[in-house]
C-alpha cells in the first residue's frame, strides 16, 4: 500500500513536508492553479466502486450509472494473483480497508462490488458544519493535500470521527480502457478525530468569532504510473457507526488572467 507519508519521515517532519508541498513555490502554484472543494456543491452521497485486480473485463464494463450528485470512487482490491492480476499496477490495499468499514468482503475475481452511502449534514447554531479538501502541486513523488471540518458540530453522531482523505486519478470516459467516467484511488489517509480537540482556527476574518475545526494536513505519495497532472482529493467524515455527515471533492481552476 502506498505510504501516506515518507517512510523515513517523523510525524513533525511530515507536517513540514506537507505544508511545503501545500505552499511550494507559492509563485509556480497561483501561476498554474489552484485545487480545493471551495465554492463546490456538496455531496449528497458516496458511490463506492470496488474492482478485483483479476476483472480486466470489470474495468471496461459501464455499470450502473451513479446517483446523481454522489461522490465516486473506484478502487481496485489486489486479488490473490498479487502482481500477475490484469490490473495489479493499480490496485491499492486501501480498498480493503474501505471493504472493511463498509462490513463487505472483497468482490470475486471475475465480479464487481458497489455500494452508495448517503449523506446526512448536521447544522448547528450559525451554519451547517462545512467539509474542506484541498492539494498541492505535485513535488518529488507526493502532493501535499489537507482536510478540514469547520465549525465542528456539537452532536454529529458517535465519536471518535474517522476523516478519509482520498488521492484519485480523475480518468475521462473514453481514456484507459474505460468507458465511464472514473475517480481511481491512488492513495488513502484515514485518521480518526476526536470533536473534544478541537482547536479555533489560526487566522480569521477581523470582527468574527473563531470557529472550532479539525484539521490534517500531509504528502500523499504518488504511485507509479499515476499521471500527476489528473490528481485530485475527496473527503469525508464518518462516526463509528458509519453514518458520514461531510463530504467534498476538490477541482483545480485556473487563475484568472
Amino acid at each position: 500500500m502506498p505510504s501516506p507519508t515518507p517512510p523515513f519521515a517523523s510525524h513533525a517532519t511530515a507536517r513540514w513536508l506537507a505544508a511545503a508541498l501545500l505552499g511550494a513555490a507559492p509563485f509556480a502554484v497561483a501561476a498554474q492553479s489552484y485545487c480545493a472543494s471551495d465554492g463546490q456543491p456538496r455531496p449528497g452521497g458516496i458511490v463506492d466502486r470496488f474492482i478485483s485486480a483479476d476483472c480486466e473485463a470489470c474495468w471496461a464494463s459501464a455499470g450502473a450509472k451513479p446517483a446523481a450528485g454522489a461522490l465516486v470512487l473506484d478502487w481496485i482490491v489486489p486479488s490473490a494473483q498479487g502482481d500477475d492480476a490484469p490490473l495489479s499496477a493499480a490496485a491499492n490495499r486501501d480498498g480493503l480497508a474501505r471493504l472493511a468499514s463498509l462490513g463487505q468482503q472483497p468482490p470475486g475475481s471475475s465480479a464487481t462490488a458497489e455500494r452508495y452511502t448517503p449523506i446526512t449534514p448536521v447544522r448547528r447554531a450559525g451554519g451547517q458544519a462545512r467539509l474542506r479538501v484541498a492539494h498541492g502541486l505535485p513535488l518529488n513523488g507526493y502532493v501535499g493535500a489537507s482536510v478540514e471540518l469547520k465549525p465542528v458540530p456539537p452532536r454529529a453522531g458517535a465519536a471518535p470521527w474517522t476523516a478519509w482523505l482520498v488521492l484519485v486519478e480523475a480518468i475521462a470516459a473514453g481514456s484507459d480502457g474505460t468507458p465511464v467516467a472514473r475517480n481511481l484511488v491512488r492513495n488513502a489517509l484515514v485518521q480518526d478525530w476526536d470533536p473534544a480537540t478541537a482547536a479555533p482556527a489560526f487566522e480569521t476574518p477581523a470582527g468574527t468569532r473563531p470557529e472550532p475545526r479539525l484539521f490534517e494536513s500531509r504528502p500523499m505519495g504518488i504511485p507509479e504510473g499515476a499521471k500527476p497532472e489528473r490528481l485530485r482529493v475527496l473527503g469525508w467524515v464518518q462516526d463509528t457507526q458509519g453514518r458520514v455527515f461531510a463530504a467534498a471533492q476538490s477541482r483545480c481552476i485556473a487563475p484568472k488572467e
